[in-house]
């Protein structure tokens, strides 16, 4: 306990939490007890009623997350590393799943498993000194956490193909370029931009932002017609709610609205 304590911190700002990933000197790389810590801190999150967005970075300026722990690895038996890559696909599952929506702030080298992170994330902000990449074909294996499954949903599949196949990185302007983030800004203002789209997505009611996250991920893995489907059985979950009614008046009565998650 005492480690995932210190190798995860979690803060909590009004209805944002920031998850920060907190092994600075080895470029926050992933150990179990790193996983652990993660596990842990994403479970208090989900059960928390009072959290909306969740945000998740990297402590220093120079990582993100450099993917797995390279020396832990080299020391583990077979069967460990793949009880460690069973554990690292749930939890970016888990992250990718849980019902709020999750921005990662991408500071410095997010690469491997760091930067499968960030893609099971639903918005992604780099800073100018980002540098992004699945580079594992380099060292004789292929991506495990979900790289190559959600590489491709987010950017197409022959831009996934060329990034996977050469593990070339790219910067924070090709990333943005080829729609791997959504933002990008100077490392200085990384947590305030993060802070800025969450505080937004704070403001929309939070039982439509769950199911309107629900809707687009459940949506895109069918068909068109199944898709609207699944997204009006979605819109009629916000109709009995409060929200949806304080949200009505507070437009005729030209005020901001006052959402409870009822």
């Amino acid at each position: 306990m005492a480690e995932s304590q210190n190798v995860v911190h979690i803060e909590r700002q009004e209805k944002v939490a920031v998850i920060t990933l907190n092994r600075p000197d080895a470029m926050n790389a992933i150990n179990f007890g790193m996983l652990d810590a993660l596990t842990e801190a994403i479970d208090s999150v989900r059960f928390d009623p009072e959290i909306r967005v969740l945000i998740i970075t990297g402590a220093g300026e120079k990582a993100f997350c450099a993917g797995a722990d390279l020396k832990e690895r080299h020391e583990m038996p077979e069967i460990r590393v793949k009880a460690f890559l069973h554990t690292l696909r749930r939890l970016y599952s888990d992250i990718e799943a849980l019902s709020k929506p999750v921005i990662s702030a991408v500071n410095g080298f997010a690469l491997g498993g760091g930067m499968e992170m960030a893609l099971a994330t639903d918005i992604r902000i780099a800073s100018m000194n980002a540098s992004m990449g699945l580079t594992e074909t380099r060292l004789a294996v292929i991506p495990g956490g979900g790289g190559t499954q959600r590489l491709p949903r987010i950017i197409g599949k022959a831009k996934a193909k060329e990034l996977i196949f050469t593990g070339r990185r790219v910067d924070a302007r090709e990333a943005l370029d080829v729609g791997l983030v959504n933002q990008i800004c100077e490392p200085h203002l990384l947590m305030d931009e993060a802070m800025i789209m969450a505080q937004m997505i704070c403001e929309a009611g939070p039982i439509a932002i769950e199911q309107a996250k629900y809707a687009i991920d459940a949506g895109l893995e069918t068909d068109l017609g199944t898709g609207l489907g699944i997204e009006s059985n979605a819109y009629r979950v916000t109709i009995p709610t409060q929200d949806r009614l304080e949200g009505i008046s507070a437009f005729l009565e030209k005020r901001k609205p006052v959402y409870t998650g009822r």
